[in-house]
């Protein structure tokens, strides 16, 4: 009996040792996150990422984000959004789910290290608006300040909250108003506070992001 139990134990220790490796994602490759982001899969049907979000995640097309310097897991947990119910849209949502989990990996490697060409507020008549909601929050309205999260430069906390400066204005107000109406419905504390805001506060604060660096 005791032959066998020891015979048991060590079986037992091999085959989690053995099966150990297979748990551990592999690393992300940016090289080939690079190649699948500059010229797609013709093979699978999936076009280049710079397509519309430009060159090295630089969009100059102001309804798409730029994507360069994300933090990686906040960009691989985005992708793999698109591919549930909570962040449903025409177009990625397509494309995500043609990405194994290798390529989201991959894509948001790469990105994760692109140089962002910074942005620039355009109305001078609500940026003051925009800053005191970004930096201080609305205390009546129960609205936490966003750099609480986000940090004060737009900077963002790895994992948890994604870099926002120098994002366009019109994706960032597109983004606040999906959550808003629950279209977007993959962040909590996001809905709760966008539901807080008014148009012209939301507003104010894309158009402040816009030039934070």
């Amino acid at each position: 009996m005791k032959s066998l139990l020891l015979a048991t134990l060590a079986f037992g220790s091999a085959a989690a040792t053995a099966a150990q490796p297979a748990a551990v994602a592999a690393k992300a490759d940016p090289a080939k996150g690079a190649t699948l982001y500059e010229s797609g899969d013709t093979a699978r049907g999936l076009p280049a990422c710079l397509s519309c979000h430009g060159a090295n995640g630089n969009s100059t097309i102001v309804a798409n984000p730029k994507l360069s310097a994300q933090f990686e897991a906040y960009t691989h947990k985005q992708l793999v959004d698109f591919t549930t119910p909570q962040r449903n849209n025409p177009v990625m949502t397509t494309y995500a789910k043609m990405l194994s989990e290798e390529d989201k990996r991959n894509i948001a490697a790469y990105l994760a290290v692109q140089k962002v060409k910074p942005g620039a507020a355009k109305n001078k008549d609500t940026v003051e608006l925009g800053r005191k909601i970004y930096r201080g929050g609305i205390a009546d309205k129960g609205v936490a300040a966003c750099a609480s999260c986000h940090g004060a430069a737009g900077a963002g906390i790895p994992i948890q909250y994604p870099r926002l400066a120098g994002q366009h204005q019109d994706y960032t107000l597109a983004q606040l108003a999906a959550f808003k109406s629950g279209a977007r419905a993959n962040s909590p504390q996001m809905t709760v506070l966008s539901q807080r805001l008014s148009d012209a506060e939301m507003k104010a604060v894309a158009d402040y992001i816009a030039g934070l660096r």
